[in-house]
């Protein structure tokens, strides 16, 4: 079914999810390149490193060279939180293409939603769990 939806010229979107940060990502044979809130992935992000971290499904898996075109819409978090979200949909817009590829996503963890979030502040410490500098006098 989504096969033929792509072979039409349509698309297949998903919705990755890191901390704060959340990306809707369409993948299509029709784009190229990958558009991140309007300016190539490059861009967007500050390091190469966050780069490649976005990038991991396209070169863990050489099946999807074909479509090297995505448009992203990400919000919220950081730099970081966000490239992990984007890998995070792009993984998940694969799996949705190819179901037969989920146990080799699920096995590198790219399929995984990482949970955790900053824990907040409580009343009396500094941050979360540092307590004050006690002082005998």
């Amino acid at each position: 079914m989504l096969e033929n939806q792509i072979e039409r010229g349509g698309y297949i979107e998903t919705v990755g999810r890191r901390k704060t940060a959340v990306a809707r990502v369409r993948i299509s044979k029709l784009a190229r390149g990958i558009v991140v809130n309007g300016k190539p992935i490059e861009q967007y992000l500050p390091t190469q490193e966050l780069v490649k971290t976005a990038m991991q499904p396209f070169h863990e898996k050489e099946a999807y060279k074909e479509f090297l075109g995505a448009t992203v819409i990400v919000k919220g978090g950081g730099s970081s939180a966000q490239a992990e979200a984007i890998r995070h949909a792009l993984t998940r817009a694969f799996v949705a293409h190819e179901p037969t590829d989920r146990k080799f996503f699920k096995d590198l963890g790219f399929l995984t939603r990482d949970q955790r979030k900053k824990e907040r502040k409580k009343f009396g410490l500094k941050k979360a769990r540092r307590a004050p500098q006690w002082s005998k006098r």
